[in-house]
């Protein structure tokens, strides 16, 4: 998953804890645009140990976590989504160039005759 790509949220079955913190959740279905990516932590505890990746959303803004040292932003898991198949304009680019090969030449190529 990467900034700027849509996403579908596929689970929007939140504890009271986390419907406490947050103003704003996804909902089951809903399609998300990616505002940033970072590491966070599994559970939303006081120097909880398990990383995970979590996703800032464009549509939806938080408070800040409160058990964060940099006071950033709530996220949430990476895996309460799923990716749409289209890629950002810049990122869809870039795989094309990967794919056809950045600075190759179109070169035409003529069948060779059968006994020559």
């Amino acid at each position: 998953m990467v900034k700027g790509q849509k996403v579908v949220c596929t689970n929007d079955s939140f504890p009271a804890l986390i419907r406490a913190l947050y103003k704003q959740l996804p909902v089951k279905g809903n399609t998300y645009t990616i505002r940033e990516v970072f590491l966070g932590r599994e559970k939303v505890v006081k120097g909880g140990d398990s990383a995970t990746v979590g996703l800032l959303l464009a549509e939806l803004t938080n408070p800040p976590d409160p058990f964060h040292q940099g006071k950033q932003e709530l996220g949430f898991s990476s895996e309460r989504f799923s990716p749409l198949e289209e890629l950002p304009p810049e990122e869809a680019e870039e795989e094309a160039l990967e794919v056809i090969g950045a600075g190759a030449k179109k070169e035409k190529f003529l069948p060779l005759e059968v006994g020559s």
